[in-house]
């Protein structure tokens, strides 16, 4: 059992082109990510199925990186790494990563403990438990229990959600929702109004952020989400 999609971080062109070639064979479909802000800016970072990472990274440090996607993902992640010292195993699972491989190490190798988390994450994932956006107390409840208190704006957007009910929303709808024309969705609007709220998320709860961006669509609320 192989993840669909696969992120690979490397900044090994080589190592990373033979890796991915031979991932494909197995037929998972790869994107390759010189450094880490590669994947972050990419336009749906946090959708993939698995992640293989190296740790000495352009960008942000490849440990940074796993606690990045663990606010906003539970899919796999492996390290595959030639950084050597005493503690770079416990910060390395400290971080978030399910599993670490030294390199050199076999792609044969890779594969395997590849397969081994992804089943395991595969059959202990369970049904997503409801986020509760509670009108009345102007609030988002986590499934942990976790309270965020809303905007005015806030609270239009989390409608538009409940609307959707798992559909994406485009940023046209949400603009209208607000009251914005195109024009007036200065650099304060729409994406800003949505990383403060993504913000506030993060403080609140070590949950995975449900709120992503769709490329050239607008919106997603990626998890249950019900109105009380």
């Amino acid at each position: 059992m192989l993840p669909r999609t696969l992120a690979l971080v490397d900044d090994d062109k080589e190592y990373a082109e033979f890796l991915s070639q031979y991932l494909k064979e197995q037929g998972v479909r790869v994107d390759v990510f010189g450094d880490s802000n590669q994947l972050l800016v990419h336009a749906d970072p946090y959708a993939y199925d698995f992640y293989v990472l190296d740790l000495m990274l352009p960008g942000i440090d490849g440990e940074d990186l796993i606690k990045v996607l663990r606010l906003r993902t539970q899919a796999g992640v492996l390290v595959v790494s030639g950084r050597l010292a005493p503690d770079v195993f416990e910060k390395v699972i400290g971080a978030g990563a399910d599993m670490y491989l030294v390199k050199p190490v076999k792609f044969e190798q890779v594969a395997l403990a590849i397969q081994a988390v992804y089943r395991r994450v595969s059959v202990s994932s369970q049904p997503e438990p409801d986020w509760k956006f509670d009108r009345r107390a102007k609030q988002l409840v986590a499934p942990d229990g976790a309270h965020i208190d809303l905007s005015d704006a806030d609270l239009t957007v989390m409608e538009c959600f409940v609307e959707a009910d798992g559909e994406p929303v485009s940023r046209e709808t949400l603009r209208q929702c607000l009251g914005w024309t195109q024009e007036a969705d200065t650099a304060d609007g729409l994406n800003a109004t949505i990383y403060r709220l993504r913000r506030r998320i993060e403080k609140a709860t070590p949950m995975a952020v449900p709120l992503h961006s769709k490329s050239r669509v607008g919106y997603l609320f990626r998890a249950p989400l019900q109105a009380i």
